[in-house]
């Protein structure tokens, strides 16, 4: 069984929640794309955890978690998720956290690279988190990146790092005007913060095509949301990888495999991190009574969130981008507070009404299209079952089912891990 997690729009779904949740009956979790640019926040009985890089199946005993070829791994930043995590009392061993040698490493000049691009961007920014994960991108795509597997052998990633730092200061000094970095640096750099991972790093695409030959059940966890997908998303607005749930046996090393299984995340309303166009956005007053009671910042940069109306064309267009077979429908509760509720069922596109999602490049002169639903005004965190539910959630769920034609199987309630609802088909 291979089923992928994925989210519907612009991320920030509630994708790690749902993971700690369905992760009890699999064998296997597997992050296949990103890196440590977006965060997945998981409350459980240990405790609040946000997840940057590590799968969110490490917060489940007996489940082994993998970190595909398809990551760009910041291993600074891996190596402190760690301790963070040990500290809590997380066990994270070679038994349970496998590393691909495939995988890329997100390197200290890469961070500055990103840093150094958005400062010269200035008001025309694409809205990074200067995590360094487009230039990376970029250097694996030129076939210049250091890959995990590459730091068995010193004296041979010393050379072709030597290269590697020539050809990048040329872009650091000679376009940015900034100080050069050293090789003797990254060396350092990946000795420190590498070697601790050396007993994890393997193949992890042997490792998972006889895990699914065996019968094991398989997760695969993604990072952001289809509507920041780089060839399906809001471009140039987007991630540097595919969040798709198509990408997900390619990006965790078992093309091979073929998914049984898409479960689509999408909150009740909509929330966005960074730049680019987003239809459906409250603003003032409006916005921050959204934001407060969802208590929107992002996980990975702290960035107060975009928020708005759920979106149904964002939404139908993302579950048609994810193959979503099923949909889990988060934050139900954060609704609870409001008289009524709106929902942006279509847009208006130079005095035309259209309720299929736009060319990226045609959404900055949408106008979104609101229909008005009755608010349930009560405290809900507590329903475990659909007949617990005020009549009104359950007209909202339905009028969101129906407008998207998906099936919504799964209900957030809450943040804690009993706080769902299974809904019958």
């Amino acid at each position: 069984m291979l089923t992928a997690i994925c989210g519907i729009n612009w991320g920030d779904e509630g994708k790690g929640r749902m993971v700690d949740l369905l992760s009890s009956d699999y064998d296997v979790v597997v992050r296949y794309q990103g890196g440590n640019n977006a965060g997945h926040t998981v409350i459980n009985e240990r405790g609040k955890f946000i997840l940057n890089l590590l799968p969110s199946g490490i917060l489940r005993e007996g489940v082994v978690n993998v970190m595909g070829n398809g990551m760009v791994i910041d291993i600074k930043h891996l190596f402190g998720e760690i301790e963070r995590l040990r500290e809590a009392g997380v066990s994270v061993t070679p038994e349970n956290l496998k590393i691909s040698a495939e995988a890329v490493i997100c390197m200290p000049y890469n961070v500055l690279q990103d840093c150094l691009e958005e400062e010269r961007l200035a008001d025309k920014k694409y809205g990074s988190t200067k995590r360094g994960i487009a230039p990376i991108y970029g250097d694996k795509y030129l076939k210049k990146a250091v890959r995990m597997g590459e730091l068995f052998d010193k004296k041979r990633l010393k050379e072709r790092l030597k290269d590697i730092v020539e050809w990048k200061n040329l872009t650091i000094t000679g376009v940015y005007g900034a100080k050069p970095v050293t090789t003797e640096e990254m060396m350092d750099y990946l000795t420190r913060y590498g070697d601790p991972f050396l007993p994890y790093i393997g193949d992890t695409g042997l490792y998972l095509d006889g895990a699914a030959k065996a019968g094991k059940k398989i997760m695969f966890e993604a990072q952001l949301g289809a509507l920041r997908d780089i060839d399906f998303g809001i471009y140039p607005y987007t991630s540097s990888s595919n969040t798709i749930a198509a990408y997900a046996p390619v990006g965790a090393g078992v093309p091979n495999h073929k998914l049984d299984l898409s479960i689509g995340i999408m909150k009740a309303y909509s929330s966005c991190v960074g730049e680019g166009p987003f239809t459906a956005e409250y603003f003032g007053e409006k916005a921050e009574e959204l934001r407060k009671a969802g208590g929107e910042y992002g996980a990975a940069t702290g960035r107060p969130r975009r928020v708005g109306a759920f979106d149904v064309p964002a939404s139908r267009y993302g579950i048609r981008m994810q193959g979503a077979d099923e949909i889990a429908l988060t934050k139900l509760d954060v609704l609870s507070g409001f008289d009524e509720i709106e929902v942006c069922t279509a847009y208006e596109l130079d005095g035309k009404t259209i309720t299929e999602f736009p060319f990226s490049a045609d959404l900055d002169r949408c106008k979104p299209v609101f229909t008005k639903l009755k608010g349930w005004k009560k405290d809900i965190s507590a329903c475990r079952k659909a007949e617990d539910l005020p009549q009104e959630a359950l007209d909202y769920i339905r009028f969101i089912e129906k407008a998207t034609g998906a099936y919504i199987k799964y209900v957030s309630v809450g943040a804690s891990r009993e706080a769902y609802i299974v809904l019958d088909k």
